[in-house]
């Protein structure tokens, strides 16, 4: 049972989970009978390190997923990653330009080699890291989005939807990166407010009675208008609508036409239309059956149907049009305007709404059976239940969804065109005359694939035993930024495909931040790598802060600090095993613990205590309350286990019976056991460092978890140590106050009013002893107070000591002043509860009478401390 001296988390944590992996402690069992329980990991991207918001993650699931082991569940924690294709194609594209290679020189099978050689380097640096922070994953079930088997899937997701109509490929104006030259989702797309222009341009009526004033804040994409539209109701206007202006500078003439869609109030109530570059004009070009002019080309340079603005980028391109504006005496006025501009998410280019053939996801059936789902008792239960509503928000507004990408890396569109015919094929094998066919060379967005993780991890389409028994999963967890990308679509995604919901539960922990509450960022040069943290402090130190540190869904501030003074616990929690130990003895084990027979106070509170500890914990995991299981462990270990018991311990154990020191070795033991146990899911490492030294057969991982054991109980001992506790807190304040050392014997004195309190005092008044070391104790229905004495009013006794020479007679008279103000605050705290009729016939019954209880108490106080002072200032 030796334990080192200090506690070193690198040599705690050196190999450990090395032997964990060999010994198949993670391992699911599919033909085992056990209850499943499953958690599939948000597969990270395989572009780079880990961040803190992934080890805040994974140390979540990492909790539930030992638990429920410990619990006799049969748990499947499924491991994987996402090629992740912009973001990888991008860290590609760049390795490759620092060699100076361009991927269209090597083309596009040369390029996916280099691809997946990236790939395996940076998965290889995830599961190191995995390791690291100690995850519980079953590497036999690891997968990856573009593994065989997900490839397959995301085909069959593919055909299934085109077949019924639910993808479409047409023209429409997406949100087009023109720096990577591939299309964006809505979500991929970050608005940012920036300081631009509104242009106000004279459009000159054809027939010359005057002009329209028209405001743009794209100038540039004038080279492309087909019309201008008004309001039908704009009494302006009614006598224009079907004449015709003349387009500035490119002098094509466009219609006058009317559409509800215009603000009468905004601006002059006219604006240009251009179908080919704005959505909304899009779908006006779509009523009237306007052209579409596509002036630019992907690369944001006009096009050959700009005219003399051919070959200029789009922003030189809107330089030129303004001058040439104002030079033509076109440009009635330029105003500056904050406007929110979209930027690309990856490459930060500002986004151009672009006109382009792509394919897309039909959502409004989608999204009205996700909808639907969460109306029925199949629903999923979001944690905390708020972010239901922004599911919902989000499903009942949705756009459809674009998802095919300009990009190599990925998984590539199961569409073929007839190379003479261009009839389109769409199958998850190619023709059977494929020397005929031209596949598309677009891939899938990213999210098209994770979006089917939950189940084709587990090997759908085909019916696996995996997908039998862990499908649906138990519960998600990630963060509340990745509702819209992720989250949503693999709800809708799993309706669709499997019938089933993908999870129970969705736990959503919000972001990291520094201690200045910004959010952590590469430009912002605030960033924490979390390995440099576990290097420093360890992973049990990092977990329990991750976890502890915030409730679901709001944002966790990290500094080093707070890391540090988990380490401080954890090195508390690692004396105290090794003094427990040490006192024990090395002959003691688990199998020798008695808990039959006689017990002392300490005893029966400690178990007491424990068991409380066990139901609020166990309790509180079930709920997802990870900062509270942090509260209620930190406060039974630290205050009422290391700082009392083991205090107290030492009293039977240096003059007790054989009989009370083996009854001390046995409640030593088993609350050392189901401590470490219940730490153990946040801090894996240490607990079974510990764990090892009283029971080497078997390891932490999978021994069994903590319950409550009622025989163990004891109602009245809690009543009774709290009473102790507050004497002995209260003779050793005074003593810190007076300057009087706990070596130097004094008189105290105990006035205990009631009868049973007094006897219970009586009964275990050497723990006072020891902790107080009374020259003389005296414990009494009443006692004499004198001038000189200092009194303390505790929760059921009056503490007396007569401190004649050791105290100031006025220093002590503000003191008590001082605690007489605090006790009044207390009191009409309390009393403004019970005074509020809402809230006492809205609370517990429990509740309330809790409230009057200490409103009794803290009025006993007060008349102690008021009487006291009385006496002191010589008051009758």
């Amino acid at each position: 049972m030796e334990m080192p001296k200090k506690y070193n988390p690198a040599e705690v944590e050196q190999g450990k989970y090395e032997k964990w992996v060999k010994a198949g402690v993670f391992k699911s069992d599919v033909e085992s009978d056990k209850t499943p329980f499953s958690i599939v990991i948000p597969p990270p991207n395989v572009t780079g390190k880990l961040h803190l918001g992934h080890a805040w993650d994974t140390t979540l699931q990492d909790i539930i997923t030992r638990m429920k082991r410990m619990q006799g569940y049969d748990v499947l924690y499924l491991p994987g990653m996402d090629h992740a294709g912009i973001a990888t194609q991008a860290k590609v594209d760049a390795r490759l330009r620092e060699a100076g290679i361009n991927r269209h020189d090597i083309g596009r099978d040369k390029f996916l080699e280099h691809a997946w050689n990236w790939k395996e380097e940076y998965a290889g640096h995830i599961r190191a890291q995995w390791e690291k922070l100690g995850l519980g994953l079953d590497y036999d079930k690891e997968r990856f989005t573009l593994d065989a088997g997900l490839s397959k899937a995301v085909r069959k997701t593919f055909v299934d939807l085109y077949n019924k109509g639910l993808i479409y490929r047409g023209e429409y104006i997406i949100n087009w990166d023109p720096e990577t030259q591939t299309a964006l989702s809505d979500i991929e797309v970050i608005h940012k407010d920036i300081e631009g222009k509104f242009y106000h341009v004279k459009y000159p009526l054809t027939d010359g009675s005057g002009f329209l004033e028209i405001a743009t804040t794209r100038p540039e994409t004038m080279l492309g208008d087909t019309a201008v539209v008004v309001h039908p109701d704009d009494e302006r206007y009614k006598d224009l609508i079907g004449k015709t202006v003349t387009l500035p500078i490119v002098g094509r003439e466009l219609p006058i036409i009317a559409d509800s869609y215009v603000e009468q109030e905004f601006g002059s109530g006219a604006m240009k239309v251009t179908p080919a570059h704005d959505p909304n004009d899009f779908e006006i070009g779509n009523r009237h059956d306007l052209e579409r002019i596509n002036v630019m080309h992907p690369n944001g340079v006009i096009n050959d149907l700009g005219g003399a603005y051919a070959g200029m980028d789009r922003f030189d391109a809107r330089k030129q049009l303004v001058k040439d504006l104002e030079d033509q005496g076109y440009m009635l006025k330029i105003e500056a305007h904050m406007h929110s501009v979209g930027h690309s998410e990856r490459s930060n280019a500002i986004v151009e709404p672009y006109l382009s053939t792509q394919w897309f996801v039909s959502m409004k059936p989608l999204a009205e059976k996700s909808l639907k789902n969460q109306e029925t008792d199949k629903r999923i239960d979001f944690v905390p239940n708020r972010f239901e509503h922004t599911f919902n928000g989000w499903m009942e507004n949705i756009r459809d969804w674009v998802i095919s990408r300009q990009l190599w890396w990925g998984h590539q569109i199961p569409a073929w065109y007839h190379n003479e015919t261009g009839e389109l094929y769409v199958g998850e094998e190619a023709p059977a005359d494929s020397e005929n066919w031209t596949q598309d060379e677009d891939v899938l967005d990213t999210w098209f694939s994770s979006a089917l993780w939950p189940f084709s991890t587990m090997g759908w389409p085909e019916e696996t035993p995996d997908l039998a028994k862990y499908f649906p999963t138990n519960v998600l967890v990630t963060g509340y930024d990745i509702i819209f990308f992720w989250v949503a679509r693999m709800i809708f995604s799993s309706l669709e495909q499997t019938g089933e919901k993908p999870f129970d539960d969705v736990l959503l922990h919000g972001l990291v931040r520094d201690e200045q509450n910004r959010k952590m960022s590469k430009s912002l040069g605030n960033g924490v790598d979390p390995m440099d943290v576990i290097d420093k402090y360890g992973a049990d130190a990092l977990r329990y802060f991750l976890s502890t540190g915030s409730t679901p869904g709001q944002d966790l501030r990290y500094s080093d600090e707070k890391v540090e003074s988990v380490w401080n616990f954890i090195n508390k929690i690692w004396n105290a095993s090794r003094f427990a130990l040490m006192n024990i003895g090395e002959d003691f084990t688990l199998a020798d613990i008695n808990l039959a027979g006689e017990k002392s106070l300490a005893d029966k509170w400690i178990l007491t205590r424990l068991n409380e500890t066990i139901a609020d914990v166990t309790r509180l995991s079930d709920d997802y309350e990870f900062g509270e299981v942090g509260r209620v462990l930190y406060n039974f270990i630290w205050d009422d286990f290391c700082d009392w018991y083991i205090e107290m311990a030492k009293v039977p154990m240096n003059d007790g019976t054989e009989a009370e020191k083996q009854m001390t070795r046995s409640v030593l033991l088993y609350t050392l056991d189901k401590i470490l146990k219940m730490l153990h899911p946040y801090m894996p490492f240490v607990t079974d460092e510990i764990y090892q030294t009283i029971n080497t057969e078997t390891s932490i991982v999978v021994s069994s978890w903590p319950t409550v054991d009622d025989s163990l109980t004891f109602e009245d001992a809690s009543a009774e140590m709290e009473l102790l506790v507050n004497i002995i807190k209260s003779v050793r304040t005074t003593r810190n106050e007076v300057n009087t050392p706990l070596s130097k014997p004094i008189d105290i004195k105990l006035e205990v009013k009631d009868d049973n309190r007094r006897a219970a005092v009586e009964r275990n008044k050497h723990y006072i002893e020891r902790f107080t070391n009374p020259e003389h104790l005296t414990i009494a229905a009443s006692i004499d107070k004198h001038d000189d004495d200092k009194t303390d009013v505790v929760k059921g006794a009056t503490v007396v000591l007569p401190l004649a020479g050791l105290i100031n007679k006025e220093e002590e008279i503000a003191r008590l002043e001082k605690e007489l103000d605090r006790l009044n605050g207390e009191l009409k705290r309390v009393s403004g509860k019970l005074n509020n009729e809402k809230f006492v016939s809205n609370a517990p019954e429990k509740i309330v009478d809790e409230e009057r209880q200490k409103q009794a108490g803290y009025q006993a106080q007060y008349e102690e401390v008021e009487a006291r002072l009385n006496s002191l200032r010589g008051v009758e």
